[in-house]
């Protein structure tokens, strides 16, 4: 006993639609075939298999050729608008496929106002327009969880080796600056170094990379015999910028900050200390985009130089 269920089904294949929009277009199975190179009998077969399947003729045969039925012309109207649409889906994953589109998920650690990463991120885009980049600031220790569980496809951090599970590529470097008043003495130098600072009072943000700028500081000033004042502030980087203004303390910040002004402020370049920020990503990440980004950084890396040999290399924690 038969319950009837697939009774109405009809197995199509996509050659079948390819093979009738021809004969259609070119109105004789010989000329279709010719048209997409095979032979006449395997067009004339195939649409008689599909005729038999349908229950309805498709084409009128004749001795000048083929021609389409009423049936055969509602077929081709629907056949060609799931060529097209068959024809964008496959056109659309091989653009996923290159890189050219789709979407990529940064943890940003480094300001964006200037520098190696802003000019990366501009060139990227200027090279994929139809990629969609995603920005999320926070911890590194966030960034490396989140890439972990492919929450995000790559991380900027300052870092001297990969974490665990990760890959990890160093791109650049940045200077370190003293962030201090316009009226400060110091700021009458071009350059400070840490002897200048051994006495002086400083302020963090307690959010990110506050914690971090502490440390580097306990860490650098402890060597010249002095625990520093180091007062956390409950404010972000732009309140801090202006604590610095009243002269409530000084900070520390990287170079790619100094592309920003604040009234009242001034950077000083803090003699002989840079931060090395490397690219970090999962090893599994297959995201074409991602792999387009990576290649456009080392090419931009290797023509900026990575870093400049002349100066020594910070080991202290990430700041930014």
């Amino acid at each position: 006993m038969c319950d009837g269920k697939g009774a109405d089904r009809v197995v199509l294949e996509l050659r079948h639609l390819r093979y009738v929009i021809a004969a259609a277009e070119h109105h004789s199975f010989r000329r279709a075939a010719s048209a997409i190179g095979v032979h006449q009998s395997a067009i004339s077969r195939r649409i008689r298999n599909l005729e038999d399947e349908l229950g309805t003729s498709l084409f009128n045969r004749h001795s000048g050729g083929v021609e389409l039925t009423y049936a055969g012309r509602n077929f081709l109207d629907h056949a060609r608008r799931a060529m097209g649409q068959i024809d964008r889906a496959a056109k659309l994953a091989d653009s996923f496929g290159s890189g050219s589109v789709g979407m990529i998920r940064f943890g940003i650690f480094s300001s964006l106002s200037s520098g190696f990463l802003a000019n990366l991120l501009r060139a990227y885009e200027h090279q994929n327009a139809s990629v969609r980049l995603e920005f999320v600031e926070g911890a590194p220790a966030e960034h490396i969880a989140a890439i972990r569980h492919y929450q995000l496809d790559i991380a900027f951090l300052t870092c001297t080796a990969a974490p665990p599970y990760c890959d990890s590529e160093h791109l650049w470097t940045e200077r370190v600056y003293v962030v201090l008043p316009e009226a400060d003495d110091l700021a009458r130098k071009a350059e400070i170094g840490w002897q200048d600072l051994y006495e002086r009072r400083f302020i963090v943000s307690r959010m990110d990379p506050g914690p971090e700028i502490h440390d580097y500081l306990v860490k650098h000033l402890a060597r010249l015999g002095h625990r520093p004042s180091v007062e956390y502030c409950a404010v972000g980087r732009d309140n801090l910028m202006q604590l610095v203004s009243f002269g409530k303390g000084l900070t520390l910040t990287s170079e790619a900050t100094t592309g920003t002004s604040f009234p009242g402020v001034v950077y000083r370049l803090l003699s002989g200390e840079v931060l090395p920020f490397c690219a970090v990503w999962a090893p599994q990440n297959d995201n074409p985009a991602l792999r387009r980004l990576l290649s456009l950084a080392r090419v931009m890396a290797r023509r900026a130089g990575r870093c400049d040999s002349t100066t020594s290399t910070l080991t202290a924690g990430p700041m930014a």
